[in-house]
């Protein structure tokens, strides 16, 4: 009886660690890690601008598409609470909008009357750096000063939202040391 008590204690520990694990939702990089900085993003404004250029700056990258509903649900939080809140703040919010040409990228921005930058995503080369390119959008990547991946969320639910507001305000309160 014991060893099959100790069978089923690793069965269930193997489930919820593969369930806990980022590639479960499509992520191919997870929290820790140092975030992909080879490419650049371009934005529907035409600027140009790469993860090693904000280096020092907390990033958010809300990978999205005009096509998907969830995202439209999220980005009016994402306005309000990430990008009005914080953009005096050392933070930066870049949409990258997933495979869509330019002129389509800039009325989904004009219809979602957002101010925060959306990048272009042709091919969707910069979202497969992060996750399977058959996953799915709606989702951010939180980047410290560092340029370490500190939060990963997916579709929209309130409960992670605010934990990624708290994530952030953490990092604008008590900025990552800088590495050696």
């Amino acid at each position: 009886m014991k060893n099959l008590s100790i069978a089923l204690l690793l069965v269930l520990f193997a489930f919820t660690a593969k369930s806990q694990s980022a590639d479960d939702r499509g992520y191919l990089v997870k929290v820790g890690d140092q975030a992909p900085d080879n490419f650049e993003l371009v934005l529907t404004n035409g600027q140009k601008t790469s993860l090693k250029q904000l280096r020092g700056k907390i990033v958010v990258l809300q990978f999205t598409a005009s096509w998907c509903s969830v995202c439209r649900t999220e980005m009016p939080h994402l306005e309000s609470d990430i990008w009005k809140a914080y953009q005096n703040k050392n933070v930066v919010l870049i949409g990258v909008d997933r495979d869509e040409p330019l002129e389509k990228v800039q009325k989904f921005h004009a219809d979602m009357n957002l101010t925060y930058p959306l990048a272009l995503d042709p091919g969707a080369d910069i979202f497969g750096r992060f996750a399977d390119k058959k996953a799915g959008v709606t989702r951010n990547v939180v980047i410290d000063q560092n340029g370490k991946i500190v939060y990963l969320t997916r579709l929209y639910d309130t409960k992670e939202f605010n934990q990624m507001v708290k994530v952030i305000d953490g990092l604008v309160k008590n900025p990552v040391a800088a590495s050696e």
